[in-house]
Parts: structure tokens; C-alpha cells; sequence
């Protein structure tokens, strides 16, 4: 049966474990120390809560290697946390030693499949038997002269590397809005292979839609909930904050909605 979580943040420790209904959570790999992890994450680890670490900085995306160090870390916080799963972005983040401070799309070609796929199969010989979820970005842009569709290039990552899919429907929803890609995404997209969702919220400024991951979930991405549900089950769905968060009694209303939109229990009673 589907389960909902919301991301694990020191801001909101407290709270994420006082949810009577969790079972699921997910934290930043960079932020995890690994001598010294928070206690109240190991908690719920010992609890039987899955927490499932999700990396932001190893650039699969990007035309050098993977840094090996990085990669590690990702599979000691899979360790320590017992988790059998690990996620990241396809998404590029560094170049010739330069930090973007961002996640940066990939240009939908054959030789950025090539990247990506020898980039997450180093990092999947640094996990070992961990499996690795991959999430598509939400971007302000395209590069130009694409060679595939958005749904060929993510499943023909997926394919060659039997990673799972992180589908955040937050990003199809801004992608959508932004980039002019097919609200009908979910079409093209192998639905089986999802290991979670994101959904999260964002905020219009200057004619764009921002994934801030700070404002409340609204209306259409919840809608992109309710018709992922319907056409299939996913083992879990993950509400976003990262930032500006709410009083406890917002963050319990936006949760409800999200379980209502999946036709699913209430995990905040």
C-alpha cells in the first residue's frame, strides 16, 4: 500500500516525529554526519521508519566522473541509516571545478544518455546492492536541438541502468509551465518503476513558476497526484519543505491534503 512522508529537516525534526501515521522520510546525504548523526534521525531509523538518503551534489549529469568520495558518502549514509534505497537528480551541478549552486538540466541527447549512464553506474559500483532512484529536474530552461523527448531520455537512462525513477510531480507541473513540456508526461514514462514521489510546492515570480519547495502545494499539483494514483500505485509519496516552514498546524493541513488527494489514510492522526 502507498505511503506518505515528509522530508526529514533539523527545522521540523520535532514534528516529523510526532507523526503517528509515518513510515516513511527522507534527509540530504550531504547534510548526514556520519560519526555524528542527529539523534532523533537514528531514532526514527530504530523505530522502523524508512529514511531514505537523497543526494543533491554529485552531478550525474555532468561530463566529468563522479567524484568516487561523493559517491561513498552516499552509500555510508545508506549503511547507517539501514535503507535499501538512495536517491539523486539528473542534473548537473559542476564544471572544470566550478560550483553552480544549483541543479542544471541535462541537454536531451545521445551523448548526455552516455554521461549519465557511465556516471550513475560508478556510482552504483560504489553502492553495491543499494538501489539508486533517479529524479528529473524541474528547469527553467532547454537546451537546444534536443534528440529525444523528455519521456525517451529519462527511460532510456532508466533502461540501461535498471536505476528506479523519483518522479516529482512538482516538476512536471513547473516543466509544464516553464519549458512547454507535455502536461502528458506520465504517458511516456515507465509508472513500475517509480520507488517514490516528491510533491512540493512553488510560487510564480517575473512569468515563471518556481519550484521553492517554501510555498504551500498547490491545486494542480496535487491534481498531478490524483491522476498518478489512478493510474497506478506508488509505494510512497514525499511532501517537500525546505525553508520558510510553516506552524505545525499548516504543515499538518498540507500533509491531509496530499493523503486525500491519493485516496489515502491520514498519517497526522
Amino acid at each position: 500500500m502507498t505511503t506518505v512522508g515528509i522530508g526529514w529537516r533539523p527545522e521540523i525534526a520535532g514534528y516529523v516525529a510526532g507523526l503517528p501515521g509515518l513510515r516513511f522520510t527522507e534527509v540530504v546525504a550531504e547534510s548526514v554526519h556520519l560519526t555524528h548523526p542527529p539523534a532523533m534521525l537514528m531514532d526514527l531509523v530504530d523505530r522502523g521508519v524508512r529514511v531514505v538518503p537523497h543526494g543533491v551534489r554529485l552531478s550525474l549529469g555532468g561530463a566529468e566522473p563522479v567524484d568516487d568520495t561523493r559517491a561513498a558518502h552516499l552509500a555510508r549514509c545508506a549503511e547507517l541509516l539501514r535503507s535499501p534505497l538512495v536517491s539523486e537528480h539528473i542534473a548537473f551541478v559542476r564544471a572544470g571545478g566550478v560550483e553552480a549552486g544549483h541543479l542544471l538540466p541535462v541537454p536531451r541527447t545521445r551523448e548526455a544518455v552516455d554521461a549519465v549512464v557511465a556516471n550513475v553506474r560508478r556510482t552504483q559500483a560504489a553502492l553495491g546492492g543499494v538501489t539508486l532512484a533517479l529524479e528529473p529536474i524541474a528547469a527553467l530552461f532547454d537546451w537546444p536541438d534536443p534528440e529525444l523527448t523528455e519521456a525517451q531520455f529519462l527511460t532510456e537512462i532508466l533502461d540501461r541502468t535498471g536505476c528506479a525513477l523519483l518522479l516529482d510531480v512538482a516538476n512536471v507541473h513547473a516543466n509544464a509551465r516553464n519549458r512547454g513540456t507535455p502536461g502528458d508526461l506520465l504517458d511516456g514514462l515507465p509508472l513500475e518503476r517509480i520507488a517514490y514521489v516528491h510533491v512540493a510546492g512553488g510560487a510564480e515570480h517575473d512569468g515563471f513558476y518556481h519550484d521553492t519547495h517554501t510555498d504551500p502545494t498547490p491545486p494542480e499539483v496535487l491534481d498531478l497526484v490524483k491522476e498518478l494514483c489512478a493510474r497506478t500505485s506508488p509505494p510512497a509519496l514525499m511532501l517537500e519543505r525546505d525553508g520558510h516552514y510553516p506552524p505545525a498546524a499548516e504543515l499538518t493541513r498540507e500533509l491531509d491534503a496530499l493523503c486525500a488527494a491519493a485516496g489515502l489514510p491520514r498519517i497526522t492522526a
